[in-house]
């Protein structure tokens, strides 16, 4: 069996690949670990591949926030754009360094 590595880690600033959303990765899944049907409802054409990292995001778009469940096939690094306006980032995280975000102390009991 071969070992999967993430390709971006707690703190990391990405933005989806195909819709008008970024976040801040605060979990990251070996591969998927979501309902069955939460797969089944994303269209055949765009469901991603099971055997892969997930990430769980604070994420943002132009009209709110939210989190998010998203597969590593459909993100790309997105630090350039910022710190995230994100209600949850400041509990978890400390200040956006310029290029990601680093958990707080407290976090990491």
């Amino acid at each position: 069996m071969k070992a999967k590595c993430a390709k971006y880690g707690i703190g990391d600033v990405v933005k989806h690949r195909i819709f008008e959303f970024r976040g801040v990765v605060f979990d990251i899944d070996p591969e998927f670990n979501n309902t069955e049907e939460w797969y089944q409802a994303i269209p055949a054409e765009a469901r991603p591949r099971k055997d892969q990292p997930f990430y769980h995001l604070y994420a943002v778009n132009p009209e709110t926030a939210y989190v998010a469940y998203v597969s590593e096939q459909n993100l790309v690094p997105d630090s350039e754009n910022g710190p995230v306006a994100h209600p949850l980032v400041d509990a978890s995280f400390e200040k956006f360094d310029g290029t990601r975000y680093r958990l707080r102390a407290q976090s990491l009991q």
